[in-house]
């Protein structure tokens, strides 16, 4: 992979992070116990909807660790190599998840072991 391919993605990569970072925080999303009022029906709405909400930020906080760890492999010149065969791993695969450790044949591997 050549320099202008690795800048590519670093800036994909450093795009998404920004993007993260810039969501609304967990606390401002999420009511507090004295905030739910009303009927049985809109408190489990409510309590559903803060569920949700922290599901998300785990999620997101998962996401922004694999970013940090995709542009670690940039500094380190090891982005792009599956961990685990250390073959190159595809554009195309790169393209739709560049934050990936594994190239496509490893990673469905590691699917079915689940």
């Amino acid at each position: 992979m050549n320099n202008g391919e690795v800048n590519r993605f670093k800036d994909l990569l450093l795009s998404k992070r920004q993007e993260l970072s810039a969501g609304k925080s967990l606390a401002d999303s999420i009511p507090t116990a004295g905030e739910l009022r009303g009927d049985p029906v809109d408190m489990a709405a409510s309590e559903t909807y803060a569920a949700t909400q922290v599901r998300l930020h785990q999620t997101d906080g998962k996401l922004l660790r694999a970013i940090e760890d995709a542009l670690t492999r940039i500094r380190n010149e090891k982005f792009g190599l599956c961990e685990e065969c250390g073959e190159p791993i595809s554009n195309a695969r790169l393209e739709a998840v560049p934050w990936t450790r594994w190239c496509r044949d490893c990673k469905a591997r590691q699917d079915q072991k689940i």
